[in-house]
């Protein structure tokens, strides 16, 4: 079924090119709102940079998005799916500790970009209405916060019914910007040779101080992630073909740019944005209108990646559990109701913090460039993994540590002009995502797991002792114990000592997340004939665990297989065929006082039991009814005091 979907996705239809256009550009298609207007700055301008500052943007656009996303990160296809998170988890199978370095940090500067992203690109369009002279004093920050609250507000609504107007609105946006920008290059079509990459390299070498605006250059090529991450909702050869068109529309209205601001050759734009300024003044109103709608849809994109970055952590163990709703039937759309409010509080601060776009140029690029390096270093090794000749590897990897590298050293001028914000949210993220990971891994190694045939004779004779009072017809336990012959001890005491737990039926419920997306599987292993069974499901890394409703599943499936009879077993019942009771026990772990832990390890599982306090519990997080689980508590002790200096007296 999946490989189907795949096959389907990877089809070129025009109703496809029309999806990904709506889906994929948004970021990358309304950067040309402020990538020339960050290099111009208040300075006057100088012909000789303008043209050398298109001809790095064109190239950065051919090697770091064409090259670079288009042409090979599209190949590290996890069955159909893209995106930081799926790279790791076809190449974490390779069980090199460090590749979790990259795939968090890489992560969270994804993230971090869709805390700035929505703001800049909002303002930037909005930012045109003053160029209206009846428009001129409006207030700006008061239009853009209530336009990113209504944004953040429909989230829970799910975007089905305006996702069918995405397509259509980019597909205005970049034939705008191709047209208009064609209509400027046509009063000077001589800029045309910034397309030789002379005039980049000249720029760099000839010019002093030249190299810090390809802080303001890389701008051009954020939101290249996006083509990667949103692979599995457009597909690959869709992405392909679209980006032609694509950056065909935006090098014209780059070039435009760049023929009206060297006929500007030693004047100053006096804060005019070349963007608008190429816009003949009657169709400024649509313009100005077509740009804010495209930088909605944009600041959507970002927002629905993020939930799907968000999913896919959980499922990683790099993020606590939180709900998930799912507000439509298409496939992936998902609603996060933490990280929706966690996002619009960290666009309204951006956006009061830096109050004009102009402010935000100065921060944007950094962490978004850092990002980019960790997604380059993962490449680098699917290639080793997937055997890529070895010269191609060492001359991809030197290209890209050149060019990344000096994208990244030119935005660390940045850093003190408010770069140093969004890395700051980058890094408490990548705090958050280690330290949850590093403790789940801390308490794996400490889980005291048990032989299950010991206790299989011990169970059946418990469920046949009449003296204890049933507890359950059907006992279910969610297990962590990969091997289907052990069991954690904690599960056994629990059935045994907690309280002794008679059933009819005992289930073991264990759920392996794979590092396929959509994988959905499961096993049966009869332990105990009609007294003991265990269920493996295998899950993506993108499928939510509901366990009630695939619990319930599979009981169907093996009644209509006759492999196992639910009818109750007390007497009145049974006569009447009614099914018996099933009751869900899920134990839940919290920090003994009695350990005695390095301060490192005391650290981190302080603060994950202090995150989990406000995050899903292990009930909710696996989708199972409240009404048929019962939650016990357990001290989680790694590392008790070795003596106790306790004397008798007598």
């Amino acid at each position: 079924m999946a490989s189907h979907q795949h096959e389907q996705l990877n089809k070129v239809t025009l109703a496809g090119l029309l999806v990904t256009l709506g889906i994929i550009y948004g970021d990358i298609g309304t950067s040309p709102l402020y990538v020339m207007n960050a290099i111009v700055g208040d300075k006057p301008v100088d012909a000789d940079v303008i043209l050398g500052s298109m001809s790095l943007i064109f190239w950065t656009l051919t090697l770091q998005t064409t090259v670079k996303y288009v042409v090979f990160t599209l190949r590290a296809d996890n069955k159909g799916e893209g995106g930081i998170f799926s790279l790791y988890a076809l190449i974490k199978k390779a069980k090199r500790k460090w590749l979790i370095f990259p795939a968090i940090i890489g992560g969270c500067c994804i993230l971090g970009e869709g805390i700035i992203t929505p703001p800049i690109s909002v303002s930037s369009a909005v930012e045109g209405l003053r160029l209206i002279p009846s428009f001129s004093h409006l207030p700006i920050i008061p239009i853009v916060i209530t336009i990113l609250a209504l944004l953040f507000f429909i989230q829970q609504f799910g975007t089905k019914f305006i996702g069918k107007f995405f397509g259509p609105v980019m597909l205005i946006w970049f034939l705008t910007l191709g047209v208009v920008g064609l209509f400027s290059l046509f009063q000077n079509p001589m800029v045309l040779k910034a397309l030789n990459p002379y005039y980049g390299i000249n720029l760099l070498v000839s010019h002093k101080g030249a190299f810090w605006l390809l802080g303001a250059v890389f701008l051009c090529t954020t939101g290249a992630e996006a083509l990667y991450s949103d692979m599995g909702h457009c597909g690959r050869e869709n992405i392909r073909m679209s980006w032609i068109f694509v950056k065909t529309m935006l090098v014209l209205n780059y070039m435009g740019q760049t023929a009206w601001l060297v006929s500007m050759n030693g004047q100053s734009t006096n804060g005019e944005n070349p963007f608008y300024a190429i816009m003949p003044n009657w169709f400024l109103p649509f313009g100005i209108a077509i740009a804010t709608i495209a930088t909605f849809v944009a600041s959507q994109a970002l927002i629905s990646g993020s939930f799907t970055l968000i999913n896919e952590a959980m499922r990683l163990n790099f993020w606590p559990k939180v709900t998930i709703k799912y507000p439509t039937e298409l496939k992936g759309q998902m609603y996060i109701p933490s990280i929706n409010w966690i996002l619009f509080i960290g666009c309204v601060f951006v956006m009061i913090f830096f109050k004009e776009s102009k402010n935000m140029e100065a921060a944007y690029g950094l962490t978004i460039i850092l990002g980019m390096i960790m997604s380059s270093r993962l490449l680098a090794f699917f290639m080793q993994l997937k055997k890529y000749p070895k010269l191609f590897i060492y001359v991809f990897v030197s290209v890209y540590v050149v060019v990344e590298g000096a994208f990244l050293v030119a935005n660390l001028e940045k850093f003190p002009k408010g770069g140093y914000v969004t890395l700051i949210i980058a890094l408490l993220l990548a705090a958050l995502m280690g330290c949850w990971y590093i403790a789940k891994q801390i308490r794996l190694q400490y889980i005291d797991f048990v032989p299950l045939k010991n206790y299989i004779q011990t169970l059946k004779d418990l469920s046949s002792d009449n003296s204890i009072q049933k507890y359950a017809t059907h006992l279910v336990y969610m297990t962590s114990a990969n091997n289907p012959e052990t069991i954690e001890s904690k599960v056994i005491y629990s059935i045994l000592q907690k309280r002794p737990k008679r059933a009819d039926v005992y289930w073991f419920v264990h759920v392996d997340v794979v590092d396929e997306p959509y994988r959905m599987d499961y096993k049966v292993t009869h332990i105990a004939q009609d007294d003991i069974i265990r269920i493996d499901f295998k899950l993506g890394f993108r499928v939510a665990p509901r366990v009630n409703l695939m619990f319930r599943h599979v009981v169907t499936e093996m009644v209509k297989n006759k492999e196992v009879d639910i009818t109750s077993r007390y007497e009145s019942l049974n006569k009447n065929n009614v099914i018996g009771d099933f009751k869900f026990v899920v134990l839940e772990k919290f920090l003994s006082y009695d350990n005695e832990l390095p301060f490192f390890e005391k650290v981190v599982l302080n603060t994950y039991f202090i995150i989990k306090k406000y995050s899903l519990s292990e009930a909710k997080a696996f989708g199972l009814d409240s009404s048929s689980v019962k939650i016990e508590k357990f001290p989680m002790i790694i590392s008790p005091p070795k003596t106790l200096n306790l004397h008798r007296i007598s």
